[in-house]
């Protein structure tokens, strides 16, 4: 078992280890309510941390977030409810709908 990465807050590791979960990889956050104490222990020791499982998933782990912190920024009209759709998601946060082809 190996650590990752440290997250800035709970909600970000959560989102990291789902993502790695989806994608085949064994991955679990520590640390997950060390936040609590931050002001009894030192601040970079209170910040949840996500670690894989297996060590020879390490690498493939690293390179698929360093991925997704560079989605692509987009900009698209949901063609079923007219909303405007800005940044990296690929569904209308208002109707649900899928991000039409390109």
């Amino acid at each position: 078992m190996r650590r990752l990465r440290t997250a800035p807050n709970l909600a970000i590791a959560t989102l990291w280890a789902d993502v790695l979960c989806q994608s085949g990889i064994d991955a679990n956050v520590q640390r997950a309510f060390a936040s609590s104490i931050a002001g009894e222990i030192p601040p970079d020791q209170s910040q949840p941390e996500v670690w894989v499982l297996d060590d020879a998933q390490l690498e493939p782990a690293r390179a698929l977030l360093d991925a997704l912190e560079r989605s692509p920024q987009r900009l698209w009209v949901c063609t079923a409810c007219g909303e405007r759709v800005e940044g990296p998601f690929e569904q209308c946060w208002n109707c649900g709908a899928l991000m039409p082809a390109p």
